[in-house]
């Protein structure tokens, strides 16, 4: 079975192009220039990837993307942003609302192909993983403890799940509001200083006995797990 792309893009010259290299590896083709659609197919057929622009006609990409992400028939499914915008405050909100990926133009088509493959293959998932660890941390999820340089580390349940989803996607940022959705819930009426202080509480459990800080600060976009905090 052919694998189903939506692309979500206005640019009649880019579609055109887009479509015959994307058809000519196979790709089953839906389209649309209009984010309200967009929304409206990727719910009644969820594909295997979805190309969404920035720019498009009616709501903006950024928030089909956010929609989708909150939308459990569609959360799981990989979205590549493509766009003109190249900032890196411009990256991290595209990254940080959900997309998987971000291609900002001009791009290659074959790079561009390359990196569906390389999303829809991280999508399918490797086996989870009983442990996790980044620089003197270790976290043993089937018995749900962290351990900091061989010592064991108390954390309460929000914090462990805080600390999991860092440490599963090291140096990424994640913004207040994505980490709302990913450790609490899209459902949970949680107002957005709450992350502040749980990142709190998990920077004084891991710091404890003077150990050197591992969760950065990123100003106006959100927080990392580093072991290169300044």
């Amino acid at each position: 079975m052919k694998p189903r792309l939506l692309l979500v893009e206005d640019d009649p010259g880019l579609i055109e192009l887009l479509r015959w290299h994307l058809e000519r590896e196979a790709f089953e083709v839906a389209q649309t220039p209009d984010g309200e659609e967009a929304l409206m197919l990727a719910k009644e057929s969820p594909p295997d990837v979805i190309l969404l622009d920035w720019m498009i006609e009616g709501i903006s990409g950024i928030e089909v993307c956010r929609r989708l992400r909150r939308t459990p028939g569609t959360a799981g499914v990989p979205i590549i942003m493509i766009t003109g915008r190249d900032e890196e405050g411009d990256r991290i909100c595209g990254l940080e609302t959900g997309a998987d990926d971000y291609v900002t133009k001009p791009f290659s088509p074959r790079e561009l192909i390359a990196r569906i493959g390389a999303v829809m293959r991280r999508s399918r998932g490797a086996p989870a993983a009983e442990e996790l660890r980044f620089a003197d941390l270790e976290m043993d999820l089937a018995r749900h403890r962290v351990r900091r340089s061989g010592r064991n580390v108390p954390l309460g349940p929000t914090e462990f799940r805080l600390l999991r989803q860092l440490m599963e996607n090291p140096r990424r940022v994640f913004s207040r509001e994505r980490l709302l959705d990913l450790v609490w819930g899209r459902d949970k009426e949680i107002e957005v200083r709450t992350v502040d202080v749980h990142v709190r509480r998990l920077r004084q459990a891991l710091g404890a006995n003077g150990r050197p800080e591992l969760i950065r600060t990123v100003r106006q976009a959100g927080y990392a797990l580093d072991d290169e905090v300044a």
